[in-house]
């Protein structure tokens, strides 16, 4: 599976309901899991973004599906990067001419 970098800013929506973030990431978490998705770093970040999170996805399609849905209930705005192992690397470069 791909791994992905999810980095999260919280909206006016989400900084207003603070309070209930918490209960709100463990559902997030359940909900790329039953997308074929697995959450292997969720955090609290300081500094430009409130939140990261590290996760795999089978695809490209189902990790964007995913941040898409997460946008959609309006209390985080996602950045998502595609992140590659030192292997994975190692074989695009290996395929440079």
């Amino acid at each position: 599976m791909a791994t992905y970098v999810i980095l999260m800013n919280l909206t006016d929506q989400g900084i207003k309901d603070i309070k209930k973030a918490p209960e709100r990431i463990e559902p997030g978490i359940k909900a790329f899991e039953q997308m074929g998705g697995k959450v292997t770093g969720f955090y609290t970040v300081m500094g430009e973004f409130d939140y990261l999170a590290i996760g795999e996805a089978p695809s490209e399609e189902i990790c964007t599906a995913f941040v898409l849905a997460l946008g959609a209930q309006g209390n985080v705005r996602t950045t998502t990067l595609r992140a590659f192992t030192k292997v994975e690397i190692a074989d695009i470069i290996k395929k440079l001419p």
